[in-house]
Parts: structure tokens; sequence; C-alpha cells
């Protein structure tokens, strides 16, 4: 069923609230699907305004001065409200890498809020866009190791969308990678991307990272990531995003 805060009062321990200028936000929740056990395997936490305005309205009011704080502080806000929902799986965290160099403890609170909310740290995935580690993925991926030393993992978000993607699992693997949603889209007719999606998850088969169809909204594009053996999926066609909730996954006809 889909899953709602049961009361005011934890709705109103869970969402931020605005400071120094810092705008008050919540989440949505996006389930990650495994179609051959049928059940959710993860829930991205996807941050919204308190009226469920998109992620965009929010981080564009955050000050520049904030930014990193404020990237701390909402994975702190994301596991205290999927928590109160009642979570029983993985949860996607976005993060900022620059956070790494910003601070020695950016990702304390989060392990504290995890703590806190009795939610196993090997629950939690770390996801980060892959455009955004460019700048050096080398020092990045030497502190994404030493948080999966600690068992945190760690995923890839958009993969395929910028340039660094094959010289960085050279140099750390992810636990996990997630296609780009333009790779995705329409890949039952487009033989290129069928090429470059085929040659990626060969290349994550013989690595040990698990791989991830994001964006999927037709049973098209579903169908043809399975039969490539893909088995977690994310996007419109099992589920949308969950305002402050957990929404039930609709999986297709076997």
């Amino acid at each position: 069923m889909d899953m709602r805060l049961p009361t005011e009062e934890n709705q109103g321990s869970a969402q931020g609230v605005a400071t120094d200028g810092v705008p008050a936000f919540s989440y949505a929740f996006q389930p990650i699907v495994d179609v051959v056990s049928r059940e959710v395997f993860s829930f991205e936490a996807l941050i919204r305004g308190r009226a469920n305005e998109p992620a965009f309205q929010v981080l564009e009011r955050v000050p520049a001065h904030a930014r990193y704080q404020f990237d701390e502080d909402s994975r702190a806000v994301a596991i205290s409200l999927a928590a109160g929902l009642g979570i029983d799986c993985h949860l996607n965290l976005n993060f900022l890498p620059q956070g790494v160099y910003a601070s020695d403890a950016w990702v304390a609170s989060t392990l504290a809020a995890a703590d806190r909310h009795a939610l196993p740290i090997d629950r939690l995935i770390l996801e980060v866009t892959e455009g955004e580690v460019i700048a050096d993925y080398v020092q990045l991926g030497r502190q994404l190791n030493e948080l999966r030393s600690m068992g945190l993992k760690v995923a890839i978000d958009d993969f395929g969308a910028g340039y660094s993607g094959l010289n960085m699992l050279a140099d750390f693997q992810p636990d996990q990678i997630k296609i780009d949603m333009n790779l995705v889209r329409g890949i039952e007719r487009h033989g290129p991307r069928q090429a470059i999606v085929r040659a990626v998850a060969q290349v994550c088969g013989d690595l040990g990272i698990d791989v991830i169809a994001e964006g999927v909204e037709t049973l098209d594009e579903y169908a043809w990531f399975a039969e490539q053996g893909v088995r977690l999926f994310q996007g419109y066609l099992f589920a949308r995003p969950g305002f402050e909730s957990l929404p039930k996954a609709e999986f297709p006809d076997a």
C-alpha cells in the first residue's frame, strides 16, 4: 500500500526548517525495483519543497555559502523521513561530491541519523552523478572507497551522460551505476545506444557492479533491458515518486 506519514508531528520533524535563507524542504521517494524477485530493492530520496515543488526550485534558493551544509543536513532529513515511513529496504541518498573536500566530517550527520533511527549502514547507498566527478575523480574515488570500507554503498547516477565514466571505473568500482535516461529512452529502436549499453553492462558484470536502468517509461524499454539480464529498474513504468510516502511498485506481467 501507499505508506504515508502517520501524524502531523512526524511531518514537522522530518521536514526542513527555513533558516538563514535556506529553504524549507521535504522529500519524495521513488522505488528501485528488482524485477526478478518482484520486490522493491531501494527507494531513492528526491528532495522537494514543502508543497512538493520540484528539486530545482528548492536548490536554487540555497545560498552558495550554505550549499555543502545543506547537502549534509538534507540527508539526515531524508533518513528521518524514510524511517518514519517504515522503510525496510535500501535507501539511495544524493550528495554533492565537493562536500568530501569541504569538510572532514561531511558524512557524520548521515551516519548519526542512521544510528538514531536504527537504519543499518549497509542499507544506505550514496549516489552521485557522473558529471559531478570529472574534476578529480581519482581523489573522490579514494574517499568513496573509504566510505565503502565503513559499510556504505556507492552509486553513480546518469552514467553515460558525462565523459569520465570509464576512467572512473578504472580507479574505483561503485556498487551500482544508473544508466542515464537519455540512453534508456527508445533504446529498443536505437542500435548505437544498444551497443553502448551492452558494452557498459559487460564491464559492470566483470567488475561486480549492479546496473540500474533509470527513467524507464515503456514496456519496450523494459523488455530490451530485461533481455540483457538487467534486473534493477527505476522509472514511471513501475512507480512515480511519492511525496512523503513510499509508493507501491507495479510490475509488468512476467
